[in-house]
């Protein structure tokens, strides 16, 4: 008397921290609506110059030591600020992003960052940025 029993679960993958998965039961939550990365990078490299500027910090390698950040990474942060004004306040402009992989992140605009000149950072940020970004 062998009787075949099928159960049906539920579950969604759940992503963690440093690539780690794990399976969760039931259903996935809706995906929230946020703030690109690149967004919220461009607001921090701003809030950190401040944080310089004003005396509360000393410099960048105090910043990464409270933000428990390498040196190099608050470079590459910091370097944000290097970018033209128009482009970082398209930065802070972008829309608002589903749960889907961001089109622009900091390590693709590395190579608009290492540019002096600000009409050549344009012209690189014009071949990189989304179409859907781009003024109608």
């Amino acid at each position: 008397m062998n009787k075949m029993i099928t159960t049906r679960v539920e579950f969604h993958v759940k992503r963690k921290q440093r690539g780690q998965v794990t399976l969760a039961e039931g259903s996935a939550p809706p995906s929230r609506p946020r703030i690109p990365r690149i967004a919220r990078l461009m607001a921090l490299a701003i809030r950190f110059d401040t944080l310089i500027r004003d005396g509360e910090v000393s410099d960048q390698a105090e910043l990464a030591r409270l933000g428990l950040v390498t040196r190099a990474r608050m470079t590459q942060i910091m370097s944000l600020l290097n970018l033209a004004p128009d482009i970082q306040e398209q930065l802070l402009d972008l829309p608002i992003v589903d749960s889907s992989r961001a089109v622009i992140t900091e390590r693709t605009l590395r190579p608009v960052v290492a540019e002096l000149d600000w009409e050549a950072q344009r012209a690189k940020w014009e071949r990189l940025r989304p179409a859907a970004s781009r003024p109608r």
